[in-house]
């Protein structure tokens, strides 16, 4: 069986997939939704218990089998980076090279010509800042050129 919610709330499904109504859709269903989170599917697959278990054990089992794997997956959120292709010379890519390990950076790839040029990924928020960081770093020297923006993770732990 399975649940999902997507587009923040305006699009949930779920089956119970041959369970008894409402003891196991609804019950994962539950669990996305008291998570707070959003565009998020959870599939579960039951090999024993059925009858044995009841409707009551059924949705407690269910709820549990989703909630155990929200927690082991862990959350990421979407958010908005610059794009950037940053050019410096040799000298100065150790530097950079360090610096790029801050935590709002992506490093997507790194090309070694007559110059370095690392095409990187910045969160939108402070993307300013770290090109400010950078061009101090370099003294002055780095070309930094903004090729686009996209949406990509950040990941976020769960907080109970």
């Amino acid at each position: 069986m399975w649940a999902y919610l997507i587009k923040n709330g305006n699009l949930m499904r779920y089956t119970d997939d041959g369970e008894p109504s409402g003891t196991s859709g609804i019950p994962v269903l539950d669990v996305i939704r008291k998570g707070g989170f959003t565009d998020a599917v959870i599939v579960v697959t039951r090999y024993f218990g059925g009858t044995l278990l009841g409707t009551g054990g059924l949705v407690r089992a269910y709820s549990a089998a989703a909630k155990a794997a929200v927690d082991d997956a862990g959350l990421a959120s979407f958010v908005w980076f610059d794009e950037l292709c940053v050019k410096v010379d040799y000298q100065t890519y150790q530097k950079l090279k360090n610096y790029l390990r801050h935590p709002d950076v992506i490093v997507d790839d790194t090309q070694f010509t007559d110059a370095v040029e690392v095409s990187v990924a910045i969160l939108e928020d402070s993307s300013e800042a770290v090109c400010k960081e950078i061009s101090e770093m370099s003294a002055g020297r780095a070309v930094i050129t903004k090729k686009g923006r996209r949406l990509d993770q950040k990941k976020t732990e769960i907080s109970d």
